[in-house]
């Protein structure tokens, strides 16, 4: 016997899903459409389950530190999120590009990169770029890489 979903009409859960509507927009439609509670977690195991996409974007290169959880919503790992999903290609959000635009502004008349020192409280700093620094962020010493890159740690969902 299958298992009971609580998922109505699954062809528009998928479109819903391919067109990016977040899992937070689905719980609410369903309510309102449907008049069942769902959760955020449903959304994503059922993305899991039909083989779906992954709705976060990993860069290592931008984002190669393990960060700690009380730095993970701090506004210059924010925007490096938003730099890693426009380099792969996905759609951002108007007012999430405009802030982008201008914090790399920011950073190219200033000459400065994003730097992580986990053992602070802040965490994150813009320091003077140097020669060596190639890109948003300065590098990392090994010991302060990321061991793996499936951690989610440094990405969020694409809202």
């Amino acid at each position: 016997m299958p298992a009971k979903t609580k998922v109505q009409d699954e062809q528009e859960a998928i479109r819903w899903l391919r067109e990016g509507k977040s899992y937070a927009w689905m719980v609410e439609k369903y309510l309102e459409k449907y008049n069942i509670q769902t959760t955020t977690s449903m959304w994503a195991t059922f993305r899991h389950r039909k083989g779906l996409d992954l709705r976060i974007t990993r860069d290592a290169d931008l984002i190669p530190w393990e960060v700690k959880e009380e730095h993970r919503w701090q506004y210059p790992l924010v925007m490096l999120r938003f730099e890693a999903r426009r380099r792969a290609g996905h759609e951002l959000k108007e007012a999430d590009l405009s802030r982008l635009t201008s914090w790399k502004a920011e950073r190219e008349s200033t000459g400065t990169v994003v730097y992580y020192a986990p053992q602070t409280e802040d965490g994150f700093f813009y320091v003077p770029r140097e020669a060596s620094d190639t890109d948003l962020i300065r590098e990392p010493i090994a010991s302060l890489r990321r061991q793996s890159t499936s951690a989610a740690s440094d990405s969020e969902p694409l809202s």
